[in-house]
């Protein structure tokens, strides 16, 4: 049976840096032998099908090595099934169907992160800004958008994330992922 992925590729794209064409990824993951390719935006975004039955840290493992391999410089990579980024919008603490998608983001991480890790963090300094922990994912409410967000620049503080990999998206991409993702019958 044909398991339906995301991939969320980290720090791709930006300012004309590790540049990574959406076209080539998509050849780079349908050489591994992966159903409908598809990207989404420029932002290192894919989704695809999988019968490997590699799970999603074999998953990442094998596109980190093609993605190297192929343009010549490491990409971290995030792959989330279908049903765990269905489960993270519904998840959503925050009123995500009254909020622009600007408002709104999801970091996703590696693995859970320790509430610990934010508790030295006064939440009560950066509102109206709020962020709230979930599965491998924190949700961030940046009214402003997250170019002006206080609070987003507080949280990645490499204090803060260190040993953790995170690759944040917008509520707009988050939704539309979880629509790529759904199970084709």
């Amino acid at each position: 049976m044909t398991t339906r992925y995301a991939a969320l590729l980290r720090g791709i794209n930006v300012g004309g840096h590790r540049k990574v064409p959406m076209a080539e990824l998509r050849t780079v993951l349908a050489g591994l032998g992966l159903d409908d390719v598809q990207t989404y935006l420029q932002s290192g975004n894919a989704v695809f099908g999988s019968e490997s039955g590699a799970g999603e840290e074999g998953l990442r493992a094998e596109l980190e090595r093609a993605i190297e391999q192929h343009f010549g410089f490491p990409v971290d990579c995030l792959v989330r099934g279908g049903p765990y980024l269905r489960a993270v919008a519904d998840a959503c603490p925050f009123p995500a169907a009254e909020l622009e998608g600007k408002q709104l983001h999801v970091t996703f991480f590696s693995e859970q992160a320790d509430p610990e890790r934010f508790a030295a963090l006064d939440q009560a300094a950066f509102l109206p800004e709020e962020f709230r922990l979930g599965d491998r994912a924190l949700y961030l409410y940046a009214p402003e958008g997250l170019g002006r967000s206080k609070l987003a620049e507080a949280l990645g503080r490499p204090a803060l994330t260190k040993g953790l990999v995170g690759t944040t998206r917008n509520w707009n991409t988050v939704v539309k992922l979880v629509e790529l993702t759904r199970d084709r019958q």
